[in-house]
């Protein structure tokens, strides 16, 4: 640790580095704030066609017209202004008790607009906006009640993850943060009817609920020790004091731990990222946009964005480094087992989310926030083609059940565009995907951290298995005879002919022409890396305030690492390049050129004794969920359903109704002295004064007066 620590504060990201320029407050951009405003209003609009029963595509214009809108704006913000910016919207809280510094509480909705909220917004909106055009037609058979819904939910979505990134400060962070949880769940199940997608969209809650909490303990504990939430004064204090000795000790340090809790919990990495592979239960585009593209990366920009906390805590990073390699090579050999090929993306996620918690812990920022930019696009063109072959074949997902769609008629499209995404995913050399994770793969060889180098290499293994469970999926679906079997979703009579069998409608316009465009913007985001001085999205990073002077953090301390003799970046081209081509040659020969080689090979190990167990534990997904199950949900059933017994038995039985009973039959007793004749009042009455009498007389003859 301590050589990173010198690293750092050697080259400046620690101590007397750039001073970061404070935010300009530029009332002149206030209709920035339409940003947020535009997917508001689209879920409001969309209520009212719920409202008003409307069973036509109107929501789905409606919102599409929203996030277009504001994608445009966001594309007219990076025009205008280069220097980081404060737009106030309203005050919202503002709260003041004593003049002195920490003695007030201000958190306004005010926009923060500098280079990394602004790449992440043009993602966001861009792809938020091509996803729901591809939604338009995706989810007609739900034409009414539950299209409004849908829609509604991807808008309140956009607005809270616009909030996430756009705010200023950690409380609307924090308002995003949480409301991208809550259209989660809610989109998650969007199926309710169906008990599978109710239990993950409440798994996707809970697990998420454990993250929140360590976002607002350190909220709690930002506020206190350095009086501010907002990022333009957290940075200005940090930059004063950069290693907080002044101002919390190790309550400050103990800040950047809690905020990993936050991340890990939101973007899927160990030990909570069960809750991303269930989410597939999900409809597909809500799989493109919030799984994929969007919530998943709210970690990555929240450490992104927080970074000069985690630079005075290197420890911190270190443990993110070693987190998010460990969950991708798990993610990965999960993946490599899974028939399911939305399942399979769905764990290829958080394998690439642990490739960019990685990239943040070895400090090459600019490596992390690149592979979020460029799997933003290649990642949702797969799930796009996934929910295409899913509602094109009746609910289909089984790759053992689909094969040769290229040969198909309507389905080329389909087809060329996931051989796009799978190259870009496999890291294919010159692809773009093969440029962001090698940045990653390589500083993991240059940055001094424990056992950094033994990371390095877990990583560029578990860059062949990606590459060979992506084009298992490829090789079995697109190529090979043509076999397709239905699932069972069925979305109207044209997919059954007079024949009996079973014929898949191809995806029509909206489809296809989202799932080009994505694909082609997967491709264009690696060609300034060819004829660009400068990656764009590095000068987005480094430009950034959080990143100021920390985005090239190694500096001169990369000429004196090398790997096989070659300086480690160059080195990691052909490395990451040929592990890849390797692992897709093994997929092309067990599922293309001798397909029964794989089956063979799985009875094989299944077979052997001291191997059986391998097959078995990765299609079990390593037992995760039943150590969970077996360790805290299942003692936490049993505690329940204990303190529920106790509660009836104890509580409620013996003290409520226990103490209830006393005078219940102290009344039963009297009952008879209360019979309304008046004769046995009166002897009642004698005989209570006779025996108050025998009580005095008694009383006397004892000495009492």
């Amino acid at each position: 640790m301590l050589s990173l620590v010198n690293i750092l504060s050697s080259t400046g990201a620690l101590a007397s580095g750039p001073s970061i320029p404070p935010a300009e407050v530029a009332p002149e951009l206030s209709w920035a704030g339409l940003i947020l405003w535009l997917p508001l209003l689209s879920a409001c609009l969309c209520g009212l066609c719920a409202i008003f029963k409307v069973r036509n595509k109107l929501p789905a214009i409606i919102t599409s017209v929203c996030l277009a809108t504001s994608f445009l704006l966001v594309v007219m913000l990076y025009g205008r202004h280069e220097q980081t910016a404060l737009v106030h919207l309203f005050d919202w809280i503002n709260l003041a008790w004593a003049g002195e510094p920490g003695q007030s509480f201000i958190a306004n909705f005010t926009l923060y607009i500098d280079s990394l909220s602004l790449l992440w917004m043009l993602f966001v909106t861009g792809l938020g906006t091509l996803i729901t055009i591809y939604a338009s037609e995706y989810m007609e058979p739900d034409l009414g009640t539950g299209y409004c819904r849908f829609f509604a939910g991807i808008s309140i979505f956009l607005f809270a993850m616009s909030a996430l990134v756009l705010g200023d400060n950690l409380v609307l962070l924090y308002l995003g943060w949480e409301g991208v949880g809550f259209a989660s769940y809610m989109l998650i199940g969007y199926y309710y009817q169906r008990a599978s997608a109710v239990a993950a969209a409440k798994k996707a809650f809970i697990m998420n609920r454990i993250g929140d909490l360590g976002l607002a303990a350190a909220i709690w504990l930002i506020w206190t020790n350095l009086g501010s939430v907002s990022y333009d004064t957290l940075f200005a204090i940090i930059q004063q004091d950069p290693q907080a000795s002044s101002v919390g000790g190790w309550s400050t340090s103990l800040i950047p731990w809690l905020l990993m809790i936050a991340a890990f919990g939101k973007s899927a990495q160990f030990p909570l990222y069960v809750w991303l592979p269930d989410a597939m239960e999900g409809p597909t585009p809500v799989s493109a946009l919030i799984h994929a593209a969007t919530m998943v990366t709210a970690g990555i920009y929240l450490i992104a964005r927080m970074y000069p906390f985690f630079m005075m805590e290197p420890a911190s990073l270190q443990a993110v480094a070693w987190v998010g390699g460990f969950t991708a090579l798990l993610a990965a050999t999960i993946g490599m087992a899974q028939d399911d090929i939305k399942r399979v993306m769905a764990y290829s996620t958080v394998s690439q989310l642990g490739y960019m918690f990685m990239g943040l812990g070895v400090i090459t920022s600019f490596g992390a926030v690149y592979h979020v930019f460029t799997h933003a696009f290649f990642k949702a063109v797969l799930f796009l083609t996934c929910g295409a072959i899913m509602h094109g074949f009746a609910g289909q997902l089984d790759l053992r059940k689909l094969s040769g769609l290229i040969h198909i008629k309507g389905w080329r499209i389909t087809s060329i565009t996931m051989l796009i995404g799978c190259l870009w995913l496999a890291g294919f050399p010159l692809t773009a995907g093969y440029f962001s994770k090698d940045t990653i793969l390589a500083q993991s060889f240059i940055t001094p951290g424990p056992g950094f180098v033994i990371l390095g290499w877990i990583a560029v293994l578990t860059a062949g298995l990606t590459a060979y469970y992506t084009f298992r999926v490829w090789f079995r679906v697109c190529l090979g005879p043509v076999h397709y079997e239905p699932g069972d979703e069925h979305h109207g009579d044209d997919d059954h002919h007079g024949d009996g069998s079973f014929h898949p409608h191809a995806p029509r316009l909206a489809i296809n022409a989202v799932l080009v465009i994505i694909a082609a913007g997967a491709i264009v985001s690696g060609l300034d890396y060819f004829y660009a001085d400068e990656v764009w999205v590095k000068e987005m990073v480094g430009d950034s305030s959080a990143m100021h002077g920390i985005v090239d953090s190694h500096g001169d301390h990369e000429e004196h690492h090398s790997l096989l003799g070659m300086d480690p970046h160059l080195a990691m081209y052909f490395i990451s390049g040929g592990v890849g081509i390797i692992g897709l040659v093994i997929a092309w020969w067990l599922h293309l050129y001798r397909r029964q080689s794989a089956d063979a090979l799985r009875a094989r190990l299944l077979d052997n004794p001291a191997t059986r167990w391998l097959p078995i534990a990765m299609e079990n997904k390593w037992y995760v969920d039943e150590i969970y199950n077996a360790a805290i949900r299942l003692p936490l059933w049993i505690l329940g359903h204990a303190l529920s017994l106790i509660d009836k038995l104890f509580v409620d039985g013996l003290l409520v109704d226990g103490i209830a009973r006393i005078p219940r039959a102290l009344g039963r007793v009297f009952q008879p002295l209360a019979n309304g004749v008046l004769q046995g009042y009166a002897v009642t009455m004698v005989g209570g004064a006779v025996l108050i009498l025998a009580w005095v007389v008694w009383f006397w003859l004892k000495g009492g007066f």
